[in-house]
């Protein structure tokens, strides 16, 4: 939290109290990635002032911070989650099309690839995103699988 707080003090932004309560939420999520809706459903449980275009807003003042990230997972729709510099470019997502979960994985095996598009293209690459889409393990399962 001091380090985020850093980062809005630096570009003279204000923890407002509707930020603190988004920002709250986005610290202590048990789901990582989270809608802009499901984040609004729960501030407003605790603070019901708070409006739908707040927490929209909120999120974009804090993806251009770079505290947040923004996702974009095509029929999961568009989740946010912190950022983090540590993982940043290490940090991917499988995600399941038959119940939208999203698992996250911490492993890089794009360092050659990158490197390799890099110089064939005279581009200085930042970062990347990675996703794979199928089914979970739950997914697989046979539904009406009977006991022997």
């Amino acid at each position: 939290m001091s380090q985020i707080l850093s980062v809005l003090k630096e570009k003279d932004f204000r923890l407002t109290p509707q930020r603190e309560a988004i920002l709250r939420i986005l610290l202590s999520a048990e789901e990582n990635h989270m809608t802009a809706e499901e984040i609004y459903s729960i501030t407003r449980a605790k603070n019901p002032e708070i409006g739908l275009a707040t927490v929209y807003r909120t999120l974009d003042l804090f993806e251009n911070l770079g505290i947040v990230a923004r996702l974009d997972f095509c029929e999961g729709g568009r989740k946010y989650e912190l950022a983090s510099d540590q993982e940043k470019h290490y940090h991917h997502h499988l995600v399941c099309l038959g119940c939208a979960d999203i698992i996250e994985f911490n492993e890089d095996l794009l360092d050659d690839l990158e490197a390799r598009i890099a110089t064939q293209s005279n581009f200085r690459i930042t970062d990347h995103s990675l996703q794979f889409f199928g089914y979970c393990s739950k997914c697989r399962e046979p539904k009406n699988a009977s006991p022997a």
